[in-house]
C-alpha cells in the first residue's frame, strides 16, 4: 500500500469520524449532564447512558483531528478539506436515511450527490 492512498484512507477515517461527532453532539444533552451528581454515573447505570455522547464527542472529535491532519501531510490543503467536507456531507445524509430514518432521498438528492461524488474523483485525479 502507497503512502499516498493511507493518506487517502486516512482522509476517509477523518471524514467518518466527523459524522459521528456531529450526530455524538447533536444527541448530547447537557441540562442532564450538569444535573446529575457526579455520585449518580457510579451508582446507576441508567445514568452512564448519559454521558455515551459525550464520551462520544470527545473521541471522535480527537479521531477526527488526529486522521485529518496526517491526511493533510500528503494531500494539498485545499483539495483535503473540500473532499473531507464533501465525504461528511454524504455520510451525513445517508446515516439521516438509512440509519435514523429523519429524511427521505429521491432523485434530486441522487443527482446533487453524485456531483459531489464527481468533484472528489475529480479532485483526486489532479493530484
Amino acid at each position: 500500500m502507497t503512502l499516498s492512498l493511507v493518506r487517502w484512507m486516512y482522509l476517509f477515517i477523518a471524514a467518518i469520524s466527523e459524522v459521528w461527532w456531529t450526530y455524538s453532539l447533536k444527541y448530547i444533552d447537557m441540562k442532564k449532564i450538569l444535573s446529575t451528581p457526579v455520585k449518580f454515573y457510579f451508582i446507576e447505570p441508567g445514568h452512564t447512558k448519559l454521558l455515551l455522547p459525550a464520551v462520544g464527542y470527545i473521541l471522535f472529535g480527537i479521531g477526527n483531528i488526529f486522521f485529518f491532519s496526517l491526511a493533510m501531510k500528503e494531500i494539498p490543503t485545499a483539495v483535503a478539506f473540500t473532499v473531507w467536507v464533501a465525504i461528511s456531507i454524504i455520510g451525513l445524509k445517508l446515516m439521516d436515511v438509512w440509519v435514523f430514518k429523519a429524511s427521505s432521498f429521491n432523485a434530486t438528492d441522487f443527482f446533487f450527490y453524485a456531483l459531489i461524488i464527481i468533484g472528489i474523483l475529480g479532485l483526486k485525479k489532479t493530484i
